[in-house]
């Protein structure tokens, strides 16, 4: 995935955009397909389209590679790869028809209460659970609609060699730390000490992956549903916010965002140019090819929690990335199903991105062994609540995981927008309490 998350699908292989805000939809019936686990791969037959926004993915040939593999146990499916780069606008219109692909993610930005209004039903919460993780952000009413592509977790992405070079040579424990390091990278290196990648936007959003890194709390997240002031003194939302406003209004960002580039930042902080971004661990895989195609060591590139702790220890909650879902107008249910359960299960996917399967048991990848090494409490987010929190959010136009949202933070801090940190907070908190209290 590199557009949208790129992952954040880090590494999305299929992904969707939809639609309703509170509730609302498009006049679909909610009753859905299923769409079975297949039982004889040699019965099952048809073409199927994957929706995707890693449209490098499909530009390599990575894709089609994968393919390559799913057809030595289907050979009687052929999958196609439709790589969007306006993934969330194209796509957001193709939902307004029954043609959006076989197989997709699910954006965050869809109240899980519409997965069945879009989507096939894939088997009971109940038995899907006992093999995969993060089941709850696909459920709706013990049904599962969608599986996690993958989890990360989020952090810093940093280039090792510029933080050493600038006398920082472990991890920040608070705010005010991770601020003096970066005016240290700055003032002892010239390198730019963080890099919002503001104009594609979608990098900002990652900041909402700090959600439960600074209480350690795993229903962090789920509260959100019932806060009448998220932004509150010490909440999570609170403290990460405000450090992004002091990074940027300290001026240890980029001079100009809006003249950021995604795809120039991997080679920027592979070659010490930029010296950190705050990203979801599929970063990790990325930015240590790009060091290797700059001539570097891949252990060049470092990733470290956010800086807070709890008794002690720095915490990172385990969130899910996008979940696969099967368009339940297609026509092939059993071949889209049989390509989402041999990526979950057989493919290497997850482990060539470094992110955490969502297969039960499965270890951790090995791009996150410093943060076992460093004892870091890596805890399931739950997801009990998203879909309230997200058609609170809807409601409440505040957009917590769209880029506008940090955005206009950026620009306050940098002095391109009128207002100051605690006011948008106290504007932001009003429109979210409204939302609670009208039940979203």
């Amino acid at each position: 995935m590199e557009k949208q998350r790129k992952a954040l699908t880090g590494v999305a292989l299929v992904t969707v955009f939809l639609i309703t805000a509170c509730g609302g939809g498009s006049g679909q019936s909610e009753t859905s397909p299923s769409a079975s686990a297949p039982t004889d791969p040699a019965k099952v037959a048809g073409e199927i389209t994957v929706l995707t926004n890693r449209t490098d993915m499909v530009t390599d040939g990575t894709l089609e590679k994968y393919a390559a593999e799913f057809n030595k146990v289907y050979p009687q499916v052929k999958v196609k790869f439709d790589g969007i780069t306006d993934y969330e606008g194209e796509v957001k219109i193709r939902m307004n028809t029954e043609n959006y692909g076989d197989v997709l993610l699910i954006p965050s930005t869809v109240s899980r209460d519409d997965y069945p209004k879009f989507f096939s039903a894939l088997g009971p919460a109940a038995e899907l659970s006992k093999k995969y993780q993060f089941t709850e952000k696909g459920t709706v009413a013990g049904t599962v609609y969608g599986l996690t592509s993958f989890a990360v977790v989020n952090g810093f992405v940093y280039n090792k060699d510029v933080w050493t070079k600038a006398g920082v040579t472990e991890w920040p424990k608070t705010p005010a730390d991770f601020l003096t390091a970066l005016q240290a990278v700055k003032d002892k290196t010239g390198v730019i000490p963080y890099y919002t990648n503001y104009k594609d936007g979608w990098p900002l959003s990652g900041w909402q992956g700090a959600m439960g890194s600074i209480s350690c709390d795993p229903k962090a997240n789920d509260k959100l549903a019932t806060s009448d002031n998220p932004w509150a003194p010490g909440t999570d939302l609170n403290v990460s916010d405000t450090l992004l406003f002091d990074i940027v209004g300290k001026k240890l960002s980029e001079p100009d965002p809006t003249t950021t580039n995604w795809e120039d930042s991997k080679g920027m902080l592979a070659n010490g140019k930029i010296a950190s971004m705050y990203l979801g661990s599929w970063s990790i895989a990325q930015m240590r090819d790009a060091a290797e195609k700059a001539g570097k060591s891949a252990d060049t590139i470092g990733y470290m929690p956010f800086p807070t702790r709890v008794n002690g220890r720095f915490c990172a909650p385990t969130t899910p990335d996008y979940v696969y879902g099967v368009n339940k107008h297609s026509k092939q249910q059993q071949a889209a199903r049989a390509w989402i359960d041999w990526l979950l299960d057989k493919s290497t996917f997850t482990s060539d991105i470094q992110g955490i399967s969502s297969v039960r048991g499965a270890p951790l990848p090995p791009a996150l062994k410093p943060f076992e090494e460093a004892g870091v409490q890596v805890f399931e987010l739950s997801q009990a609540d998203s879909g309230k929190v997200t058609t609170i959010d809807n409601a409440a136009e505040v957009g917590l995981t769209k880029p506008e949202y940090r955005q206009h933070l950026v620009d306050i801090a940098r002095g391109a927008a009128k207002g100051d940190l605690n006011g948008d907070f106290g504007a932001l908190a009003k429109k979210w309490a409204e939302a609670v209290a009208l039940g979203g």
